[in-house]
């Protein structure tokens, strides 16, 4: 019997990265999820009980870089066949440039751009050398698809990361590696909120098989959860 492949999920234990998980293992893949401190049940423990023996959670706050250093020390010799990030904040969307204070700017600065790529930084070398990295991203950082406005700092954080990732990918034009910038579509989630336009169940089986797709394909996509090239 093959062994089953396995993927790494940074933020796994609630919303996209708990139904990625929850699909995967659908898929026969092998979990390992990283759930926040703190000692609380996630619906990730559920899968764990339901999948026995097939999801492994470890714990991580991507803002503590202490806490990524420790998880790659505990990762060390493991190798996975991709890793997604899946983690991020937002904040009001009415909250223009003009009135977000420093302190929250910074905030989901933080977390959804300069967190991301340095988990990306320390643990690529758990992924295989033909394997996939992937990172949760948003049309809303398209630059040219904003003619609307509104969830400025959100937008402004997720461009931030899609740059980011751009230049991780040119540090490494000679990777035989898949790189992929996703876009879920507008979910409802707790981040997302009860207007989204679409559920969970429309976006991410279909981000799954996208995501899965561009496997052995080396190189950065911007990509949504339909396989469509999204504008920079």
């Amino acid at each position: 019997m093959p062994i089953p492949s396995t993927i790494l999920i940074i933020g796994a234990s609630r919303g996209l990265g708990h139904a990625m998980a929850a699909a995967f293992l659908e898929k026969g893949w092998t979990i390992v999820g990283t759930v926040r401190e703190g000692g609380r049940r996630t619906l990730l423990h559920d899968l764990a009980d339901e999948f026995a023996g097939r999801v492994e959670i470890e714990t991580v706050d991507i803002c503590a870089p202490d806490q990524v250093a420790a998880l790659r020390d505990r990762l060390s010799g493991r190798m996975f066949e991709i890793l997604f990030v899946n983690a991020g904040t937002t904040n009001n969307p009415a909250e223009t440039i003009a009135d977000v204070t420093t302190d929250e700017f910074v905030r989901v600065m933080v977390t959804n751009a300069l967190s991301p790529m340095r988990v990306i930084e320390s643990l690529e070398h758990c992924v295989a050398t033909t394997g996939t990295i992937g990172v949760m991203s948003s049309g809303q950082g398209s630059v040219s698809n904003n003619e609307t406005g509104m969830r400025e700092v959100y937008r402004g954080s997720k461009a931030a990361l899609n740059m980011f990732m751009r230049s991780f990918a040119a540090r490494h034009a000679g990777s035989a590696r898949a790189m992929v910038l996703m876009a879920p579509g507008w979910v409802r989630t707790e981040l997302g909120g009860p207007d989204g336009r679409l559920s969970i169940e429309e976006s991410v089986p279909k981000l799954v098989n996208v995501l899965l797709s561009q496997q052995g394909t080396p190189g950065l996509q911007y990509l949504d959860y339909l396989g469509r090239t999204v504008p920079w």
